[in-house]
């Protein structure tokens, strides 16, 4: 369906006409040339009728002209077919850890290792995928939190930002406490959601300024609930001049404070030790009932303006280019 954003516009479509006729005239002996009495042959009556005839296309031209102009400034604009938007009444924060043992190689993907937070990327853009009808948001932190996006329903813009996440942006320390602390103030404006950071650390809080105890206790007044995910494998084989060894990459994730996190707020604890485990509880996270709202439509508008605009543009080069050119 057409419509236009501000049809009132279309008031000043006469506004020539009214110039013309209120306007006062320039008078005559203004307008009079030298009079020359054989005016008429120097240039002849053909050249005479051309001239009026040429007169009158670029006014034809310049009325065209405005009122495509005209049309413009009403803001033309198509209207496409109602689009049913599910909205969840959620808002989800997703919390990921950028400290610096995060580069630690003990996952697998597609039968190679990688790192923990390649792992991490690979299985949460396929869950922020399925979460259609929820507001999203990203905090990366490490020696420090930050908000790389603010909640959204475009969570193709979520992916992309947490792709472009690189170990040691934010630091190398882990600030587990601040994380909590910059979600709970971010989600404090919307009282009515439901209110789930997820947060994913391989550590133990050992930066920032809030601990993260406390931080949780903020987040159970505000009614934000906390899953809490534990990274990183429980034995890896490290490879050494005196031959190959097992070791624990995992001595220093505190489980014990990420399970207090996630109980004080009513949450959940869980412990990823291998792509197939954190893949499973993304899957358990899906099953997070949403809060029940009406369905929202949505109709898609594609501005039509810049058409009627250019073609005015274009029809008054034309007048320019004939009053220039014109013998």
């Amino acid at each position: 369906m057409l419509t236009f954003v501000w049809p009132l516009a279309a008031l000043a479509l006469p506004l020539p006409w009214l110039m013309r006729m209120l306007l006062p005239t320039a008078r005559g002996n203004q307008l009079r040339a030298l009079r020359v009495p054989f005016a008429a042959a120097m240039v002849g009556e053909g050249n005479s009728a051309a001239k009026i005839s040429t007169t009158q296309w670029l006014l034809w031209i310049a009325a065209l002209a405005w009122l495509l102009l005209v049309v413009a400034t009403c803001r033309p604009q198509w209207l496409g077919e109602p689009v049913e938007i599910p909205i969840s009444g959620r808002d989800m924060l997703l919390a990921v850890d950028l400290s610096g043992s995060m580069e630690v190689e003990d996952f697998r993907l597609n039968g190679q290792e990688v790192d923990r937070l390649q792992a991490t990327k690979a299985v949460a853009s396929q869950f922020i995928e399925r979460r259609q009808g929820d507001r999203l948001g990203l905090i990366l932190f490490g020696e420090q939190a930050y908000l790389q996006v603010p909640l959204t329903f475009d969570r193709t813009t979520v992916n992309t930002l947490l792709d472009e996440a690189v170990i040691g942006l934010a630091g190398k320390a882990t600030a587990i406490g601040d994380a909590i602390g910059l979600a709970v103030k971010r989600l404090r404006q919307q009282p009515e959601a439901d209110k789930v950071l997820i947060l994913l650390t391989d550590g133990a809080n050992t930066a920032g300024v809030v601990e993260p105890l406390q931080a949780a206790q903020l987040a159970a007044q505000e009614g934000l609930k906390i899953y809490t995910v534990g990274i990183g494998a429980d034995e890896m084989i490290v490879r050494s001049f005196f031959g190959n060894r097992r070791v624990n990459p995992s001595t220093e994730l505190d489980e014990k404070t990420l399970t207090t996190i996630a109980e004080q707020t009513g949450g959940q604890y869980f412990r990823a030790r291998d792509t197939e485990q954190m893949a499973a509880i993304y899957d358990l996270l899906d099953q997070l009932e949403p809060t029940v709202k009406e369905q929202q439509l949505f109709r898609p508008k594609t501005a039509l303006y810049p058409w009627p605009l250019g073609a005015a543009l274009a029809l008054s080069a034309l007048i320019l280019a004939i009053r220039q050119w014109k013998p």
